[in-house]
């Protein structure tokens, strides 16, 4: 998860267990905007079996669903559905135990390059995509295709975000003067701010320390509320200075 950085170094921020596995949780997030229910993420692919669930040490404490259903809402609610990227721990949601769409009234959004990416796998990519969640919901043309920063409603766009892959993007939400941004596995974690710690499961490291570079800078200046996906205690966070230089990650 720390790529190169020594564990001498990240545990300080991200004890490991006696298997050197670090906590961490999938954390969708649920935009309530003019009407519409929009849901980011739809969590950890859930039919891997028991081996799939050991290697990964997984526990299912909360769900998507449950989230939702504190707030009085069912999957048939869920009008847009935004894909950040397609990897089982992302997207493995996207369609029920029996391979129906999980959100029978809901487009999903995905970067045309994503879309591609999963359904032509190579060597170092092909086990974070599973055509189970993915074929599905593309035989069904629920997927609404788009290319770089769009404008899904007033207020709410997809915006680029590679490194982790070519074709992740995150969300910014715009409105009442504040900025909110889903920033996907572009920052994993509220320990991965720092501008070296990149996580070896990124296809394209130097990317993402270039797509870091560009955005860290501005979402600070304008005091953004940075969503990650996957900290396992905080769901809202903001960049600070570092006086060592860059940026760390305070929770709100």
């Amino acid at each position: 998860m720390f790529g190169s950085v020594p564990k001498t170094l990240w545990e300080r921020v991200a004890p490991a267990d006696d298997l050197n596995r670090i906590r961490l949780r999938t954390n969708p997030l649920l935009i309530r905007l003019n009407g519409e229910n929009i849901l980011v993420e739809t969590g950890f692919w859930d039919q891997g079996g028991e081996k799939f669930e050991a290697i990964y040490g997984l526990e299912r404490d909360e769900t998507v669903f449950r989230g939702l259903d504190a707030l009085g809402l069912r999957p048939e609610d869920i009008h847009l559905v935004i894909n950040t990227h397609l990897h089982f721990d992302h997207a493995g949601r996207n369609v029920t135990l029996t391979g129906d769409p999980t959100f029978p009234n809901a487009r999903y959004v995905v970067q045309r390059q994503e879309l591609h990416d999963a359904r032509h796998t190579h060597e170092r990519n092909r086990a974070s995509y599973l055509a189970a969640y993915i074929e599905p919901i593309a035989d069904a043309g629920l997927f609404d295709v788009v290319d770089g920063e769009h404008e899904l409603r007033p207020g709410l766009s997809v915006l680029p975000l590679p490194g982790h892959n070519l074709g992740q993007q995150g969300v910014v939400l715009r409105a009442g003067g504040q900025t909110l941004v889903y920033v996907a596995d572009l920052i994993a974690t509220l320990a991965h701010a720092p501008t070296a710690y990149i996580m070896g499961y990124d296809l394209y490291p130097v990317t993402t320390l270039e797509t870091r570079k560009q955005y860290l800078g501005q979402w600070f200046e304008e005091g953004a509320v940075i969503c990650t996906p996957h900290d396992p205690d905080v769901a809202f966070a903001q960049l600070q200075a570092n006086p060592k230089g860059g940026f760390v990650l305070k929770g709100l």
